[in-house]
C-alpha cells in the first residue's frame, strides 16, 4: 500500500448465519471508489457466501469468522479476476502454426483452410487447453466467438470459468447459419449454474452482408441479446469499406441498427476507426464497448485501438488477446502492460496511460465490455466471488515503490497463486484443480498431424481487406 492509497471503509461485520464459504485473510486488496478508480486497501479480508462477496473487512474481523476453508494470503495482492473481451479460445490448437506473414495470407493460405477442417472433438480440446492457460493467467471471464461453441460450452461447464460466447456467423453460411448462432444465444444463456452467457455474434461487416447485419440487430432486440462482432479491425480494412460502399465499417453497423437504442454491441479491435466513426460512436453512448488486443496488433504491424479518444467518448475499452493463432498466448497480464505501454507511444505522452488506468481496463472496464459491469470486475459486496491472488515476493517484483507500476509492469501471469470463480477455487497455489492439462495436452498433440493439414481445406472467406 502507498502512502498515497487510503483503507477501504470498514464495513458492518459480516452476519453470522452459519459458517462463510470462503474467508481469504491477510491480502492487500485492489478496489474502486464509486468513481471506479483504483486504490489498495491493506489486511483485507474477503468473505464469500453463497458465491458472491459477502463482505471486504479486515482481517481480525474476519478472525472471528467460522469458515468452510480459508486462504492466508499473507504477503499477496488480491485483485478482481481478469476478463478476456475476446478471443476464439479452441485457436490454440493452432498457436505457433502460421507465423510472419500479412494478415491476409495469414487468413487465406492458412487459418481459414485449416479451420474448414477442424472437428468438434478439435474445438473441445482447444477449448479446454485454453480454460487452463486462462485460469492459470488470471483470467477469470473471457469472451468468445467461434463454431462448435457447444463444445467450449461444455469446456467452461467442467473448468468452472465464466464466459460470455456467441457463435460465429457468416452470410456464406445461408439463413441456417443465423439461426444456429440465435439457437446458440438462446439454449445456453444462464448455463454453467448462470456463469455463461451469450450473445449474437456475426464474424464481421465484409463477412456479413448488409441484410444479415439488420437481421441479427433486428434479433438481438427481440431476444435481449448483445452482438460481437469484428469491426474497424485495421486502417486497410476501412480505407477498402469506403472504396465499395462509401461507408466506414462502423458507419455500416450503424445503417444496419446495430448502434440502435436496444443493442449492446461488444465490437473486437476498432484500429482502422477514423475521425467520422467517433461521432457515430459517442452518439450510441453506452450501449457500445471496445475489445482491445494489442499484442497481435503488434505482430500484424496494424495501428492501435485509440483509447484515448474512446475515453472522451465514455466508452468502455477492454483487455483481450485475441485467438492464440494471431497472439500466441491468452494472457491478459500481458495485453494489460502492452496496452499501457502501447498507447504512450502511439500518443506520444508517457502520461498517458498510468498503471492504476490499466488496472482499471483490465478489470472493471473489461466487464462492462462484456455486459457483466454490475456483476463482476470489482471486489465489494454484492459481486460475485471471481478473484484472484498475485504473489510479489519475486525478485523481479522487489522492492515495491508503486503497487499499480509493480503489477503493471513487474509482475507476471505466472506470479498469480490462485483463481476463484463464483467462490469456488479453480487453482491454488499455482496447482489446476479442474482440468487435467497433460491428458488434454496429449490427446490434441495426436491430432497435429490433421490440425497441419492444409488440403483438401477451403477458404471459410476471401480475406481482401
Amino acid at each position: 500500500m502507498t502512502a498515497t492509497d487510503q483503507p477501504a471503509a470498514e464495513p458492518p461485520a459480516p452476519g453470522a448465519r452459519g459458517p462463510a464459504d470462503l474467508v481469504v485473510t491477510h491480502c492487500t486488496a485492489l478496489v474502486h471508489d464509486p468513481e471506479g478508480r483504483v486504490g489498495f486497501a491493506a489486511d483485507r479480508a474477503i468473505v464469500v457466501r453463497d458465491g458472491i462477496v459477502a463482505a471486504l473487512t479486515s482481517s481480525a474481523e474476519a478472525a472471528r469468522l467460522d469458515a468452510v476453508e480459508r486462504i492466508d494470503a499473507h504477503g499477496q495482492v488480491a485483485l478482481p479476476g481478469l476478463v478476456n473481451c475476446h478471443t476464439h479460445s479452441p485457436m490454440v490448437a493452432l498457436r505457433g502454426i502460421a507465423e510472419d506473414l500479412p494478415v491476409e495470407e495469414w487468413f487465406n493460405d492458412w487459418i481459414w483452410p485449416i479451420e474448414s477442417n477442424l472437428t468438434d472433438r478439435d474445438v473441445a480440446l482447444g477449448a479446454r487447453l485454453a480454460c487452463a492457460e486462462m485460469i492459470r493467467g488470471g483470467v477469470t471471464c473471457f469472451a468468445d466467438h467461434y463454431f462448435a461453441m457447444e463444445s467450449v460450452a461444455d469446456a467452461v461447464t467442467d473448468s468452472g470459468l465464466r464466459a460470455h460466447l456467441g457463435a460465429a456467423y457468416f452470410s456464406s453460411q445461408g439463413p441456417e447459419g443465423r439461426a444456429r448462432s440465435l439457437e446458440f444465444a438462446l439454449d445456453h444463456r444462464g448455463a454453467a449454474d448462470g456463469r455463461i452467457t451469450t450473445c449474437l455474434a456475426p464474424h464481421a461487416p465484409y463477412t456479413v452482408d448488409d441484410a444479415d447485419l439488420a437481421a441479427i440487430a433486428q434479433l438481438a432486440q427481440e431476444h435481449g441479446l448483445s452482438v460481437h462482432i469484428h469491426a474497424a479491425e485495421n486502417r486497410d480494412q476501412t480505407e477498402s469499406s469506403l472504396a465499395r460502399t462509401g461507408r466506414t465499417p462502423i458507419e455500416t453497423l450503424q445503417r444496419a441498427g446495430l448502434l440502435d437504442e436496444g443493442v449492446e454491441l461488444l465490437i473486437a479491435h476498432a484500429t482502422g476507426l477514423v475521425e467520422r466513426d467517433l461521432d457515430v460512436l459517442g452518439a450510441a453512448g453506452g450501449r457500445v464497448a471496445v475489445a482491445s488486443a494489442p499484442r497481435g496488433y503488434l505482430k500484424f504491424a496494424w495501428d492501435t485501438t485509440p483509447v484515448r479518444a474512446l475515453a472522451r467518448l465514455g466508452i468502455p475499452v477492454g483487455l483481450a488477446t485475441d485467438g492464440a493463432a494471431s497472439n500466441n498466448t491468452l494472457d491478459v497480464w500481458e495485453a494489460m502492460t502492452l496496452t499501457a505501454l502501447v498507447q504512450k507511444q502511439s500518443t506520444g505522452d508517457p502520461a498517458w496511460l498510468t498503471a492504476r488506468q490499466a488496472l482499471h481496463h483490465a478489470t472493471l472496464q473489461s466487464a462492462h465490455a462484456v455486459g457483466l459491469g454490475d456483476t463482476v470486475g470489482s471486489l465489494a459486496p454484492g459481486r460475485r466471488a471471481d478473484l484472484i491472488l498475485v504473489d510479489l515476493s519475486g525478485p523481479h517484483t522487489r522492492p515495491v515503490h508503486d503497487l499499480a507500476a509493480t503489477l503493471v509492469h513487474s509482475a507476471r501471469s505466472a506470479d498469480v497463486t490462485t483463481t476463484i470463480v463464483d467462490g469456488k477455487v479453480l487453482m491454488r497455489d499455482r496447482e489446476l484443480l479442474t482440468l487435467d492439462v497433460p491428458r488434454i495436452a496429449a490427446q490434441l498433440e495426436e491430432r497435429l498431424p490433421e490440425l497441419t493439414r492444409r488440403a483438401p481445406g477451403r477458404r471459410i472467406q476471401d480475406y481482401r481487406p
